[in-house]
């Protein structure tokens, strides 16, 4: 038998030696310290960090899985939800869970609805989720998963908003559940949540509002008088939310929040075993065993920033995003897409081929992320942010003026390998594309 690449080792190494070896393979990790990333990373401040790894560390070690052993994470999973469901204007009503992100969090709404229709509508076996185009592929997995259809709706083509009217028409007799985010990820605009609401309403059946990038983003853009939609609890009809704590909440990854409007809905999230020879068990979310440090990490987050530093932040966060926007304008190739309501938006060409322009902007350290339909390069803005947005615009002209010289390299880098995949007719073919191609990254070189 030829042995793997790398083997167990026989004998431990010495722990200083692994940390300085650790040092050295993180040496081709993004520099998202400088301000270079725009995405992946959320950071309010060096301070703030330090704070969240010393409550991590703190209770590194217990295990959120009983809450009886713990009470101390019980306390601080139970005043994390009730903080969150104040912020979305919820009432004592209100329940929910901490889990370990977004994913989590929107694949448990899929698992709830679920056995909440089997409930509430015994006749439907085969369940459907109305989803708006833009909608974050965590429903299509907890679809996968929980064996419920996902029905993907074209938004607006204009306001790439959710399309009432579209949505409306795929409403069935199978239909469980409507969904609406505020803010989407690819353009960052919030869907018609109030409107889809008395949909949801009208069917007697669930509202779920994927907030897990905005959500703690938007109650304090709406504080500083920016106007934005209704999206929380505060709207009729909204049945749950979602939202992730370790993005603009700025906690430890991984945290976020699944939140109902009554326990009727929650306690269909549950898992219990009774016939057990372990005993009985039981598990609020998808995980047995939780982390009791990104709990810790969550509670401390919130306690310590407060409404007056999430508004500092979402301050500064704000008047960055800002500049930036009216900087991409002002420059005549380019232009934003849709009207994005907070630090979240993405920006096209109908002139140079912008995947092309996103490969220039890699060689000056700037990563960005590239979507599609239609093609385009995407922010997310941080605070730390603030202090490159003027080297940012400055490379981001100088990056342009390549392209134009250079338009014939559009066929090099991952240029190439993004238009291919974003113009291709053929979504199977795309899909075993990276498929194949996401194996070869976890196959040691």
């Amino acid at each position: 038998m030829v042995r793997p690449k790398v083997v167990f080792p026989e004998n431990g190494i010495p722990g200083e030696h692994l940390l300085k070896e650790m040092e050295e393979i993180s040496k081709d990790d993004v520099k998202w310290e400088e301000g270079k990333v725009w995405s992946l990373v959320y950071h309010a401040s060096d301070k703030h960090t330090e704070l969240l790894k010393k409550s991590y560390n703190m209770f590194f070690s217990k295990n959120a899985l009983s809450p009886l052993a713990f009470p101390s994470l019980k306390k601080f999973e139970t005043e994390v939800v009730s903080m969150a469901v104040d912020l979305f204007r919820g009432d004592r009503k209100c329940c929910g869970s901490l889990t370990s992100g977004g994913t989590e969090s929107i694949a448990l709404a899929v698992k709830t609805y679920r056995d909440w229709a089997r409930d509430k509508f015994p006749e439907i076996k085969k369940p459907e989720i109305l989803l708006p185009s833009s909608a974050h592929p965590a429903f299509y997995k907890g679809a996968d998963y929980f064996d419920v259809k996902a029905v993907k709706i074209p938004v607006d083509k204009k306001t790439h908003r959710a399309d009432i009217k579209a949505m409306e028409k795929a409403l069935n007799k199978n239909t469980i559940l409507i969904v609406g985010s505020a803010c989407d990820f690819p353009r960052g605009v919030v869907d018609p949540i109030s409107e889809l609401a008395v949909l949801a309403q009208d069917h007697g059946i669930g509202m779920h509002v994927d907030s897990c990038l905005g959500g703690f983003m938007l109650p304090f853009v709406r504080k500083l008088g920016y106007e934005l939609p209704d999206f929380d609890f505060s709207v009729p009809g909204v049945t749950s939310m979602s939202a992730d704590v370790h993005k603009y909440g700025y906690g430890a990854k991984g945290a976020s929040v699944i939140l109902y409007r009554t326990d009727k809905l929650w306690k269909h999230q549950f898992s219990v075993y009774t016939d057990w020879s372990g005993g009985v068990y039981i598990s609020t979310t998808m995980r047995g065993t939780r982390p009791g440090g990104a709990i810790a990490a969550a509670w401390v987050a919130m306690k310590s920033l407060g409404m007056d530093g999430y508004m500092k932040l979402a301050k500064i966060v704000m008047e960055a995003t800002k500049k930036l926007i009216e900087g991409i304008n002002s420059i005549p190739e380019l232009h934003i897409i849709g009207d994005p309501v907070m630090s979240v938006f993405s920006f096209t060409s109908d002139e140079i081929n912008i995947f092309q322009l996103g490969d220039e902007l890699d060689k000056k350290g700037w990563h960005l992320d590239r979507i599609q339909f239609p093609s385009a390069l995407h922010m997310m803005v941080n605070p730390h942010h603030a202090d490159v947005t003027d080297g940012f615009l400055n490379d981001l002209r100088k990056a342009i003026s390549e392209v134009r010289k250079h338009p014939e390299k559009v066929s090099e880098g991952d240029s190439a390998m993004y238009g291919m995949i974003a113009s291709m007719p053929d979504r199977a073919k795309v899909k075993n594309f990276i498929i194949n191609f996401l194996k070869t990254q976890y196959k040691i070189s």
